[in-house]
């Protein structure tokens, strides 16, 4: 396996990074890891995604941005399902 080194990292990063794993239930650089293959896996062609990550390859930009914002949005904030709307033409002023 390759290995990475990663210099000049804020602190304030790293604590984001510790406290996003914690949440998890994984270690430091088990986080990063899954960070990193997330990453790649979302910048290749679904045919070219190795079978270890094509799980996370597959999953469309408003699935991952529901996964990340799940619960951290006041509950007064209502996004609309704009699938059940007639589509209509923009309006600009």
């Amino acid at each position: 396996m390759a290995q990475l080194v990663v210099r000049n990292l804020e602190e304030f990063v790293k604590r984001r990074l510790k406290t996003r794993a914690k949440v998890r239930g994984r270690s430091l650089e088990g986080e990063v890891r899954e960070i990193l293959r997330e990453a790649a896996a979302a910048a290749l062609p679904a045919k070219a995604v190795p079978k270890a990550v094509k799980g996370t390859a597959q999953k469309g930009l408003g699935t991952l941005l529901a996964e990340h914002f799940a619960g951290k949005v006041p509950p007064e904030f209502k996004i609309p399902n704009i699938r059940e709307e007639p589509p209509r033409p923009a309006k600009f002023r």
